[in-house]
């Protein structure tokens, strides 16, 4: 099913998968994974090491999964999944079983949960996390634009341990 490539072989371009196409930024176990949509985030290297950075609001649950494991993924999959991706966005894991409520297939065969329908999966171990802080945002209409409720991000890092391709 999924070819482990080297991250260095990664073949997109992280602006428009990322920004465009969106990820799925997923955590848990084979007891209990939650996943969310995100639009916000970055792929590159910090401290010699190949790293996704996910953006995630404190309120969401997919957050306290994240914090209480290891690892994480982020899957990319192709635009056929949009319908599942803005489902995913929209409703909370606290409220109802939202992998089910996808229909998307969760594997639990990595050190993080993630979907049998991604075209991409990068499977990360958390190295950094740490939260934006108003003080930090340089320009005011940044603050307010996107954060009105005050509830400031969380900013995860994470190692990708494994490049996973289809």
């Amino acid at each position: 099913m999924f070819n482990k490539i080297d991250p260095k072989q990664l073949n997109f371009n992280p602006f428009s998968a990322i920004g465009d196409k969106w990820m799925l930024v997923t955590a848990g176990d084979s007891n209990k994974a939650n996943t969310m949509t995100a639009s916000w985030g970055g792929a590159g290297v910090l401290w010699n090491k190949n790293v996704v950075t996910c953006y995630i609001r404190p309120q969401r649950f997919t957050r306290e999964l994240i914090d209480a494991n290891e690892y994480f993924s982020v899957s990319f999959l192709p635009e056929e999944f949009r319908k599942q991706l803005v489902y995913c966005g929209r409703v909370s894991g606290r409220d109802e079983d939202k992998i089910t409520g996808s229909g998307l297939t969760l594997l639990n065969d990595y050190a993080a949960p993630c979907f049998e329908e991604a075209d991409t999966v990068l499977i990360c171990k958390k190295i950094y996390v740490g939260e934006l802080k108003p003080q930090g945002i340089v320009y005011p209409e940044h603050d307010e634009a996107n954060y009105p409720a005050k509830d400031y991000h969380i900013v995860y890092i994470g190692e990708i341990t494994e490049a996973l391709v289809k």
